[in-house]
């Protein structure tokens, strides 16, 4: 079961996208320097259709994932749902793991974050970064890491 922490609305996560972000624990990845340790922990509420229902604010055009490395299924799963139940809402996930997950059906998503939060390469909207942000383009992932950069 996947919980979540907190939600937040932003216009940094997700280039020319208002974004409601769900703060996703039990994070395995453990990033050195990470910014929510908190999130390390297995704490939260259950994240499931009807707190989607409740969470998702007027405006939002994108909602993205914030974790949930400890169940990438569950991660596919509920971007399906929000595929379904808000036609016009995109969907992204931000992972701390270096590769996708093999069971992950990038169809389902319009943006995909991966790499782990590593201090000497900085975060991503740095060049020196390892993070990089995908977009889904008819199930291929393109690189638009460089709209984060200055």
């Amino acid at each position: 079961m996947l919980k979540y922490t907190e939600t937040e609305v932003t216009f940094a996560e997700i280039p020319d996208e208002i974004t409601l972000c769900i703060n996703i624990s039990n994070c395995p990845c453990h990033c050195e320097g990470c910014h929510s340790p908190h999130l390390w922990q297995d704490i939260g509420e259950e994240l499931n259709v009807k707190v989607l229902y409740e969470i998702l604010k007027p405006g939002v055009t994108c909602v993205v994932f914030m974790g949930g490395d400890s169940s990438p299924k569950e991660i596919n799963h509920l971007a399906l749902l929000v595929k379904h139940m808000f036609t016009h809402i995109k969907v992204a996930w931000y992972s701390g793991r270096e590769q996708l997950p093999e069971d992950i059906d990038i169809s389902r998503f319009d943006y995909i974050k991966l790499g782990p939060y590593v201090k000497e390469l900085g975060p991503i909207n740095v060049k020196t970064t390892n993070q990089r942000l995908y977009q889904v383009v008819d199930k291929e992932l393109i690189d638009i890491t460089n709209k984060f950069w200055t």
